[in-house]
C-alpha cells in the first residue's frame, strides 16, 4: 500500500518586538515567518491536515506510538473546535510524552552507542524523569556536562562522557554537534577547508575544558568515575603549516573570549592530591566550568541548537539542516524565526515542553502531508506541506504492538523495542534518521517472525477482533486499528468481499494476514 503523498542575556530575553505582534502567541509568530519565507506560501502551501492525519501525527510526536481504535472513533466523531489543542495538552500531560523525549534524547545524545558503564534501565529512567517533570533544559544539560560518575544519583547523567570512554576527540566533537550545533570534526587538524567558520582554534578551545580529565582508576573499569588532573594544555599545530608553528589555546567556546583561569599557589594544586588508589580533585577545574560556559547567556549557541533540534524533531527537518552545521555557508531557512524560537525559549526558562506545545499548535505543524495538484516543486525547506517522517526504531516497535492489539505497556514493549532497536536503530555513533531503510530491516519486517508473531490471530488481539465482525466492518477495524483513518470506498469493498470469500475456518489467520498487510506498508511505516 503506498504512501499516501504526501551579547548579553538582556538582550537575547528583551530583544525589540514590533509593538503589533508583541502579544502574539509563539505559534502565530512561527506562522508568519513560515509564510514570509516563501512567495504566494498562503497560495501554495498544503492545507490543514485532516482529523485522522493530525491525530496519528500528533500522537506519534508526543506519546511516540499511535492512538487506539476507539480515540481515533472518538476524536473524528469530536465536534469541540477546540480538540486538537485539548489533545495536544493531553498527550503532553501523559506518561507516554516523557518516554517519547526520553527515546529521542538518547539517540540526540548517545546516537545508539552501546551501555557501557551506565546501564539501558538507569539511563532511560533518568530520561524520563527529566522529561516528566519538565525540567529546564539548560539545568538538564548542566548536569550532563558536569556529572563524574560517583554519586549513584547522577551517575546515569555522567553517561555522555562515560560511554564515550573520554576519548578527547571524540568528546571535543560530540560536544560541538550536539550542544553547540557545529561540527568540528573537521578542524582537529586544520582549520575547515570548506567552512570558513570551523577553526582549529576552535576545536581545541573546546577541547582544553576536558583534556585533563580521564577514567579512573583506569579505562577498562565498568564502574569507571571520571577525575581530572591539576595541568595540562592544549597545544596544537596545522598539517598544512609547512612552518610547524604550535599555537596554545585555554578552554574556550567558539566565537568567544577564552576564560580567565586563577593562578594556583605551587603545592596546592589539589583539593585531593592524586595517590595510589586515590581519585585526584583538582582545586581548580576547568571541566567543571564547561557546564556553565556551554549553557551561559553570552553563548546563543546553546539555545540556537536545541531550538533548531526540537523544531527538527516535530518537522522532520532543522532550520538549519542538518542540525550540527550551523556555519555562514549553510544559513537557516528562516533565520529571524530561528533567533525567535530562541530567544523565547530562554525567555520562558528553556521549557522544552512548552516549546513543543506551540510548535504542535502552529498552522505549519499541522498542515496536510498531501502536495496540492498545482504544486510541482516542493522544497522541504519551504515547509509548504507536512515531511513524511520515518518512525523511530522506538515507536515502530510502540505502534506495532498497539496496532496489532497486542499489549502496550512499557514493560512489555521493551523487549520488543530493543529488538527494533538492533534492526532499525543504524550505525552506532553516527546520527539516526532512519531515511535509508536496509534489506535487513525489509525482510524483518515482511517476513521476520518477530512481526509475523504479532499479527496472527490471538485472543482478543486485532486480527481476532477483525475474525469476528461482519465481514462489511472488517475494514474499519483495520484500518482505524493500524493507520488511524478510515477505509477509502474501495478499500472497504475489497476488504469485505475477500472476508466473504474466506471460509470460517481459516478467517481468523486471513484476517492475520490482512493485519500483517497493513503494518508492512509504507503508510504505517511512516508519520504523515
Amino acid at each position: 500500500m503506498p504512501v499516501r503523498s504526501g551579547l548579553t542575556a538582556v538582550l537575547l530575553v528583551f530583544a525589540f518586538t514590533p509593538a503589533a505582534v508583541a502579544d502574539e502567541s509563539l505559534h502565530a509568530a512561527v506562522d508568519r515567518f513560515i509564510a514570509a519565507g516563501h512567495p504566494d506560501y498562503a497560495k501554495q502551501a498544503a492545507a490543514p491536515a485532516d482529523d485522522a492525519e493530525f491525530l496519528r501525527r500528533v500522537t506519534l510526536d508526543l506519546s511516540g506510538t499511535i492512538p487506539t481504535a476507539a480515540e481515533t472513533r472518538a476524536f473524528l466523531a469530536d465536534a469541540d473546535p477546540e480538540k486538537r489543542t485539548k489533545l495536544i495538552d493531553k498527550l503532553l500531560a501523559a506518561p507516554g510524552y516523557a518516554r517519547r523525549m526520553a527515546q529521542a534524547f538518547d539517540v540526540i545524545l548517545m546516537e545508539r552507542r552501546k551501555d557501557t558503564r551506565v546501564t539501558r534501565v538507569a539511563w532511560e529512567t533518568y530520561l524520563r524523569e527529566a522529561f516528566a517533570a519538565n525540567r529546564p533544559y539548560d539545568e538538564f544539560a548542566r548536569e550532563i556536562l558536569s556529572a563524574d560518575g560517583t554519586d549513584a544519583k547522577t551517575r546515569p547523567a555522567a553517561r555522555f562522557f562515560l560511554d564515550r570512554d573520554l576519548e578527547p576527540n571524540l568528546v571535543t566533537k560530540d560536544l560541538g554537534r550536539v550542544f553547540l550545533g557545529r561540527n568540528l570534526a573537521c578542524a582537529q587538524c586544520h582549520d575547515h577547508p570548506t567552512v570558513g567558520d570551523y577553526k582549529q582554534a576552535d576545536y581545541y578551545g573546546i577541547q582544553a575544558f576536558v583534556n585533563r580529565t580521564f577514567l579512573f582508576p583506569n579505562a577498562q573499569a565498568p564502574t569507571a568515575v571520571i577525575a581530572e588532573k591539576a595541568d595540562g594544555n592544549v597545544t596544537f599545530m596545522s598539517v598544512f603549516d609547512k612552518t610547524k608553528k604550535t599555537s596554545a589555546t585555554g578552554p574556550r567556546l567558539p566565537g568567544l573570549k577564552a576564560l580567565d583561569e586563577p593562578a594556583v599557589e605551587k603545592g596546592k594544586e589539589y583539593a585531593v592530591a592524586p595517590a595510589k588508589d586515590v581519585r585526584p580533585v583538582p582545586a581548580y577545574s576547568r571541566r567543571a566550568k564547561l557546564a556553565a560556559a556551554v549553557t551561559a547567556p553570552e553563548n546563543p549557541a546553546f539555545a540556537r541548537t536545541a531550538v533548531n533540534r526540537l523544531w527538527a524533531l516535530m518537522l522532520g527537518r532543522g532550520i538549519i539542516n542538518p542540525v550540527d552545521q550551523d556555519h555562514a555557508g549553510n544559513p537557516p531557512s528562516h533565520p529571524e524565526l530561528l533567533d525567535h524560537l530562541a530567544r523565547a525559549f530562554v525567555a520562558h526558562g528553556h521549557d522544552v515542553k512548552w516549546l513543543v506545545r506551540e510548535i504542535a499548535l502552529s498552522k505549519t505543524y499541522q498542515r496536510s502531508s498531501e502536495v496540492p495538484a498545482a504544486l510541482g516543486d516542493v522544497p522541504p525547506e519551504k515547509y509548504l506541506v507536512a515531511p513524511l517522517k520515518p518512525l523511530p526504531a522506538e515507536s515502530l516497535a510502540y505502534a506495532l504492538s498497539e496496532a496489532t492489539g497486542n499489549t502496550s505497556t512499557d514493560a512489555k514493549v521493551a523487549p520488543l523495542a530493543a529488538t527494533f532497536r538492533g534492526v532499525y536503530g543504524g550505525i552506532a555513533g553516527e546520527p539516526d534518521d532512519g531515511t535509508a531503510p536496509t534489506l535487513s530491516q525489509t525482510l524483518f519486517l515482511k517476513h521476520g517472525p518477530v512481526v509475523r508473531g504479532l499479527t496472527q490471530p490471538k485472543a482478543g488481539n486485532l486480527a481476532d477482533r477483525v475474525a469476528k465482525l461482519p465481514p462489511e466492518q472488517a475494514a474499519e477495524e483495520l484500518f482505524l486499528s493500524v493507520l488511524t483513518r478510515p477505509p477509502t470506498a474501495d478499500e472497504r469493498a475489497a476488504v469485505a468481499a475477500a472476508v466473504t470469500r474466506t471460509p470460517a475456518a481459516t478467517r481468523p489467520e486471513f484476517c492475520g494476514e490482512l493485519v500483517w498487510a497493513l503494518v508492512s506498508s509504507a503508510e504505517f511505516r511512516f508519520n504523515h
